[in-house]
Formats: structure tokens, sequence, C-alpha cells
């Protein structure tokens, strides 16, 4: 490095002179007041004409200058190495010491704290010689200044040994930067590396890490005709901790039920975390009984593990599909995993905290496969004015006349062709479409009876609803809106809510229904008799009608136990002063029964099949 020393700084220490007319040196940010601020170390030999070197330094403006006498033992390099953090030159004068100097430069130059070091080495003028300079320099000496030592000759050396050592101190640290900022970025990369395969929460697998996975099992099951199984494992209920205690502590359980499954599979088995509450282990050579045993165990361990927050104890079950991996079966990763999930979700409808082997014959299967088609058919049918209601009359038996009529939904096909309900209700109520069409039945129906002729104006219209209708908020003001906008009273109005549905949610259902109710709109339990609740809820459940389920009523001429089942319910609505309502009468002996067990009200093909106007659909038998 060629240090820019210009004329004005070889002008600047004159013999004899002061540190006051020194101009001031720059070289990038160091000024001649950082080079004074440097650590110097002099090691001198005194002897005839002694000059101190460290006089010199001093005279100068250098404040921070050490200076010792060349010691005759290894105290020196002791010395330097206590204070090599604070050094910055040493300038050693080997004068008297010959090639032991030299020597000891070279000691000093192999010191792992002194190696960045620079050393001057100050010599006697009478043994120059070529040999020397080389052997000085191979010692480690950076520069050579020859007795008698000339101020003028030393302080631009001196700077130009500090500005040295000041840039490679620079280069050094910027190296240390960038090998720091490298080992940074390759601690990130792998980071992200191991990011992308695995679950930054608990350290399993990822989703993506587990399609590989399988992608492999589906491969060796193939070319060593063996059988795997995938695990799908579903927390239940984990949305009460989570929204309870809070995220923190969702994350906590989270990692606690990672680690309970880690001790329970082989080392070989994959087990990755494949969304918020939902686990998935990958298990390769194995048959369908070790697989259930597997599941089974699995879910018995989360069943019993119980987790602590605040003082409080949860528990929680597992629900648990499995799929398997058979030779014989042409599958793709992410088609293994549609079918564990899906197998998950028979467990969850049957009840949850239980497994379930994924099989074709799967009910929840069957729907969800037929939703592929079925959802962009409803969601048509919605936004396009497609569905349409049928009216079956509802006949008052003692009167033999119409009391009101049952609203049926029907779907039109884009051939014109009617679709009755069972074939897309169901998918509809799965699939987040329900709500829609139960607004579109209850604005349908309100907007009929305001159109009714005044003849027909103490009928009522039974409206069907899904379970979810009478958990909506929304469901109380829309019904008050469009009353209001039509001009209909609430009397004419009847919902029918299912056994099932009341009995799901009944605290929250059973709110709407007498808000409903204070509106003046009448209720009635459709499918009474199938729930295995019905007389521990329907004594205290605010509903007017009690509708007898057509599974009673079908065999009711044949089947002695129906008959006294029928017989019970109708006493049991008469005790409760309720209104008892038939459905699914076809024949003319069944009417007749029942009118002698004392029914008030039926419906059914022999009456009156269900028509698309209500005007139009009158009783054929009563």
């Amino acid at each position: 490095m060629t240090i820019p020393l210009n004329s004005k700084v070889q002008h600047a220490f004159p013999p004899g002179s002061g540190t006051q007319a020194e101009p001031e040196l720059s070289c990038g940010k160091l000024n001649l007041e950082t080079i004074r601020q440097k650590g110097i170390y002099v090691v001198e030999t005194p002897g005839d004409g002694f000059v101190s070197v460290a006089g010199m330094l001093a005279k100068s403006g250098f404040e921070k200058v050490e200076s010792a006498h060349l010691p005759q033992d290894d105290s020196l390099i002791k010395t330097l190495r206590k204070e090599a953090r604070n050094l910055d030159l040493i300038l050693l004068d080997i004068s008297q010491a010959g090639i032991r100097g030299l020597e000891l430069c070279r000691r000093i130059h192999e010191e792992k704290a002194l190696k960045d070091t620079p050393i001057i080495i100050i010599a006697s003028k009478n043994i120059w010689h070529e040999d020397f300079i080389y052997s000085a320099f191979l010692a480690g000496a950076i520069d050579i200044v020859f007795k008698p030592v000339q101020r003028l000759e030393l302080i631009p050396r001196v700077i130009s040994s500090l500005l040295l050592k000041s840039e490679r101190d620079l280069r050094k640290n910027h190296k240390m930067e960038l090998e720091n900022e490298l080992a940074e970025r390759k601690v990130i990369e792998a980071r992200l590396q191991y990011l992308v395969s695995h679950d930054e929460l608990t350290g399993l697998c990822n989703r993506r890490r587990l399609e590989q996975a399988l992608e492999t099992a589906v491969f060796h099951a193939r070319r060593k005709q063996y059988t795997s199984a995938l695990l799908y494992i579903d927390l239940d209920q984990f949305k009460v901790i989570n929204d309870t205690e809070g995220h923190t502590t969702g994350d906590r359980f989270l990692m606690s039920i990672a680690n309970e499954l880690r001790r329970e599979i082989h080392k070989e088995d994959i087990l990755a975390r494949i969304s918020s509450d939902e686990y998935a282990i990958l298990i390769e050579n194995t048959t369908e009984e070790a697989a259930l045993r597997t599941a089974e165990t699995l879910r018995r361990v989360i069943d019993e593990y119980r987790f602590s927050a605040n003082d409080k104890e949860y528990h929680i079950g597992a629900s648990i599909g499995i799929a398997m991996i058979k030779p014989e079966e042409e599958l793709t990763a992410s088609e293994i995993l549609a079918r564990s999930a899906q197998a998950c979700f028979e467990a969850k409808t049957h009840g949850r905290n239980m497994v379930h082997m994924f099989s074709h014959d799967d009910v929840e299967t069957h729907i969800i496969r037929n939703a592929v088609n079925w959802v962009p058919k409803i969601r048509d049918a919605i936004e396009n004015d497609r569905l349409c209601m049928y009216y079956q009359p509802v006949v008052d038996v003692e009167s033999n006349s119409i009391c009101g009529h049952e609203a049926l939904i029907r779907m039109l096909g884009h051939d014109g062709q009617i679709i009755t309900p069972e074939k897309f209700i169901p998918i509809a109520e799965r699939m987040g479409l329900i709500r829609d069409i139960d607004f579109w039945v209850i604005n349908h129906v309100i907007e009929l009876l305001s159109r009714l002729p005044e003849a027909y104006g103490d009928q009522k219209i039974n409206i069907n609803l899904s379970m979810f209708a009478f958990q909506d908020p929304a469901l109380l003001p829309l019904v008050c809106n469009k009353l209001a906008a039509t001009g209909v009273s609430a009397s004419r109005i009847t919902f029918e809510i299912t056994e099932t549905a009341a009995v799901s949610n009944y605290a929250h259902t059973r709110r709407m229904i007498k808000q409903l109710r204070k509106l003046g709109c009448c209720f009635a339990l459709d499918d009474f008799g199938t729930g295995f609740s019905s007389f521990n809820y329907i004594k205290q459940f605010p509903v007017d009608y009690l509708k007898i389920d057509g599974c009673f009523i079908r065999n009711l001429i044949h089947d002695k136990v129906d008959q006294r089942l029928v017989r019970s319910m109708i006493d049991v609505a008469k005790t409760l002063n309720k209104k008892i309502v038939a459905e699914f009468v076809e024949n003319k002996e069944v009417l007749g029964l029942l009118k002698e067990y004392g029914i008030d009200m039926a419906q059914g093909y022999y009456i009156a099949p269900p028509g698309p106007d209500p005007l139009l659909t009158p009783p054929t038998h009563a």
C-alpha cells in the first residue's frame, strides 16, 4: 500500500520544532489527532549518545506511548501479550542485541495476539547490509530505522505504519463483517430450507413434506408390493381452548399434543402437522388391522391426555381417519390425503373421538363427491331464481277442511325438470349454501301470503327451515321486516323445526323460538318421535304443534308397535295441550285409524299431493 504523504507532511516535523505548528493530516476518516491517540510501545536500548525515541514521539504529540528497556529474558513477550489489545505499533531497538534482536522480533510477530501489530526495527547503522535487511523483514518487521534516529525521518514512518495498521484493521473488520453476514445468510438459508419442509411451531413435517413422502410411499407400494396407511388426526373442540385461553396457550397445547404423538410412533414413520389442529401420520409397510390398532392407540392417548392452563384442566378427543395406500390403486398424494380427510370427517359426523377407515360406500364421502357437481347448480338456482315452492294441504280431521299448507322447496333444472330437496339440501347444508335457501323460502312464502285472496286469510303456511336458521341472529329481523313490508299477519306462519335441530342447540333455539312467537308466529316440532330426547325436552319446548314422523304412519295398519307409539304420542300432545299432526297419510284405512286415535290434523298423498299453487291443490279425500 502506498501512503500519499504530500510535501506539507514531510516538512511538518523539522528538527527541534514543537507540535503547535504541525498541520492536520487526514487520510480517509483518520486525521492527525486520531493518529496521535494510537497506542505505541517503544523498546529502547540505552547506550552512548542515547536519544529516547519515546521522547521524540511524545514531543510530536503522541499521547499513548509506553517505553521499556530491552530486557535479557522473556518478560518483554509477556508484557506485550498483556498490552496487545491497546497496541497499534511496536518500535524495537535491537542496536545492541544483534541476532538476538531479530529472534525477538520474530517471536513477537509470531504471537497470535501481536500478529497484526506492525514492528519497526531500530538498528545500528554499522550493521547495514542487504542480508540484514532481508532477515529483518523475514522476522516480521515492516520498516527499519538506522541510528542515529532523526525525528524528521522517524515521525513520517511512524505515521505511515499507523495508517497502514488502521487500513489493515479496517479491511480485517470488513472481512469479518462479510464473513459474519455470510454466516448469517447461511443460517437464514438453512432455516428457510428447514421451514420449507417443517412446521415452525412444532418442528414436525409440514404438508409439503408429507405430500413428498406420500409420493414416495405410492412408488414403494407399487414397486415392493406392500400397503401403507395415512392417519388423519383432527383434534375435537380445540377451538374451546384457543378461544378461552388465547392463542399462546393454544400453541402450547398443540406442541404438547405433537410431543405425545412423537412418543407413540416409530422413528421411521412420518409425523406432520398439516393445519391448525390437524396432524397426519404416514406408516409404510403395514396392514389395515395394524393401522386401525395404531389409530385407536393414538385416539386413546389423546383422549386420556389432560392439559392444564390457568388453574383449569382441559380434555379433548380426536377424530382419526385412515386411508390405505395399496399397490393395485393408482392414486396421487393429494387423493390419498383427501381420502384420509374424508374418513376423518366421517368419524366426526358419527360422533367424534373415534376412528374411521375410508370406504367408497361412506355416506359423507358420497355427499362430498356429489357436491362437486351440485354446488354450481345450487348457486345458479339461487342467483337466477330457479328455486320454487310446492304446497301440500294440511286438513283438519274434525271439520274435513283445509287449515293450511306445508311449503316444500324444489329446484328447477335447466331442462325444466323438478329436482326434489333430498338431492340438493344435504349438500347445501354442508357447503354453506343453506342460509341463502332458508332466507329465500321465508321471503317467497310471505310474499305469497300477501297475494292470497281474503278467503284464505285464516289459513297458515308451514315453513321448513334448516337447523342452522334458528341459530342465525339475522332470522328475527328478516321476518320482522318482511311482515312489516307486506302487512302479512305473523299468525299465518308456522315454522317447522326438526326434533334433532331443536335438541342440538336447545338453549339458543328455544330463545329464538320465543322471540318469533312474540311476533305471533306458530311452531311445529317436525319428525316427532324419532329422537331419544323428545319427552325430556318437549314438556318445556315452546311449540304449538307436534308432527308425528311418517315412519310411524306408513305401516300403522299392520304394525302393533307403531299403533302403541302413535297413541302414546297423541296422549302426550293432548296432555301438553298441543295440537298433533300426522304426515304420510297414504290411504283411507290409516286416516280412519288416526281419527279414532284422536289426531287433530293430517297430510299425505291420500289427502292431496304437493302442488305448485296452494289455490290449485284442494284435498281429494277427507
